[in-house]
């Protein structure tokens, strides 16, 4: 990585279309998420700094006059975000229960089965719950890439989780010269030692990160743009997926966190957005990093 510091570019307009003039460019992404809205129904206000809601323009428009149309306005901008992705990248897309059972077939027929790399289950923590019968709780995050060899840094702290604490107890026994306790297992024929400090490979059911509670204005991190994610999941995410010389991507970025939290982990990074109200929280949010001292950050629109 070079000394520079990482900047960022704001493209107001449809993903469908910016992207292609992007890759024309050179654009390549190790790393695009995209949290598109969820066919939930009506329209998505924000609310002011006050927490009074907004009456006009909307944040964006969530119906698409049934399943079938939202997955017809779907495939063809998570085609271009496959061109749009280096031999190394990984797209993420975060959905709910509503649709992401026919977008994985969708992304199946895109990418191939054999692309999909698995699921994140986040779990928010908030949300009703039914008087009777199941209450979905979790959102579901499903990740595919053009290759095998996608970037994927297992070894991360924010990959890692401690170890029960009975497997602690019974198992970590042993301990090396310099005072760390490992276990040690053979499998296959092959001896591999596992240390206790590590923590063990996070799984795919992620539970301590919680949601923007409702977009309160009590927290700092509130925009007060609908469907907000908190900057701890994407900056999970980021290192999970990307190095600090990777390109990021938010095709449909909303209030602006994927790129809020790549600036913060030094990476360099593109969001569009058809909506003016998101381009304007998510310059806004870039502008207020870049003057906080920590690194010049650009804004532009697509051509």
């Amino acid at each position: 990585m070079t000394s520079e510091a990482p900047s960022a570019t704001v493209h107001q307009g449809d993903c469908l279309s910016v992207l292609p003039t992007l890759v024309s460019g050179g654009a390549r992404f190790d790393l695009i998420y995209v949290d598109p809205p969820y066919n939930a129904g009506g329209k998505r206000g924000a609310r002011v700094e006050q927490g009074e809601r907004v009456h006009g323009p909307t944040a964006y428009e969530d119906h698409w006059g049934g399943r079938d149309a939202f997955i017809s306005m779907l495939r063809p901008r998570l085609a271009e975000m496959r061109a749009a992705l280096s031999s190394v990248g990984s797209l993420w897309v975060h959905l709910d229960h509503r649709t992401v059972h026919e977008t994985k077939v969708l992304l199946d027929e895109i990418f191939g089965p054999q692309s999909f790399q698995g699921e994140v289950i986040w779990v928010p923590g908030n949300g009703g719950r039914k008087r009777r019968g199941l209450s979905v709780t979790h959102q579901t995050i499903l990740v595919y890439s053009k290759t095998r060899d996608f970037i994927y840094n297992i070894h991360d702290p924010e990959l890692r989780e401690p170890y029960a604490e009975t497997s602690q107890r019974m198992h970590f026994t042993q301990t090396d010269p310099s005072g760390r306790r490992y276990r040690e297992r053979t499998l296959g024929g092959k001896t591999y030692r596992y240390f206790l400090d590590e923590g063990r490979q996070r799984g795919s059911v992620w539970t301590d990160i919680p949601a923007m509670s409702a977009n309160t204005p009590l927290r700092r991190e509130t925009t007060g743009y609908p469907t907000q994610k908190p900057v701890a999941l994407l900056e999970r995410i980021i290192k999970a997926a990307s190095k600090p010389e990777s390109l990021v991507l938010d095709p449909m970025c909303g209030s602006g966190t994927t790129l809020f939290a790549a600036l913060r982990l030094g990476r360099n990074c593109v969001g569009i957005d058809q909506s003016p109200l998101a381009c304007q929280i998510t310059t806004r949010r870039i502008r207020e990093f870049s003057t906080a001292g920590r690194e010049e950050v650009h804004s532009g629109e697509a051509p």
